[in-house]
């Protein structure tokens, strides 16, 4: 099956990629209004049938998506139109790995006590510093 290579578990057919050559602003010269060369990538994240239930789940959190469940990658960093469509199809591999594996939930630690009293007397130190410069005898 020829498409994009995400990990063991996954891999996009070329029919669920959507392509469309665009004007891209930025460097290019003259040619910046005559020749299409930003690629805008298209991949249906709630149609697709070759995502894993934990990929999908992690990219429609994401904010990248349209209403239609649709992500929308436009790529223009350069200015040839076959290494913007390389860009955009890495960029989009990079988003779906992201996505496929589930982020650690940060666990808040305790702030030890140790802590508080040197942070605490320090601020005693400082004060009592400059309570002593204020006084006049």
């Amino acid at each position: 099956m020829t498409g994009l290579f995400v990990n063991h578990r996954i891999t996009i057919p070329e029919n669920e990629l959507e392509e469309s050559f665009i004007r891209s602003s930025g460097p290019g010269g003259q040619n910046v209004n005559k020749v299409s060369s930003a690629v805008q990538l298209r991949f249906n994240v709630l149609t697709s049938l070759n995502l894993t239930d934990w990929a999908r789940e992690g990219l429609l959190r994401g904010e990248k998506l349209t209403r239609d469940g649709v992500l929308v990658i436009t790529a223009q960093r350069f200015r040839e139109q076959d290494r913007n469509r390389t860009d955009a199809r890495e960029r989009l591999v990079e988003i779906i790995r992201r996505a496929a594996f589930p982020q650690k939930t940060r666990r808040p630690t305790k702030i030890p006590k140790s802590s508080k009293k040197k942070r605490l007397d320090g601020k005693k130190h400082r004060a009592r510093i400059k309570q002593d410069r204020s006084r006049t005898e």
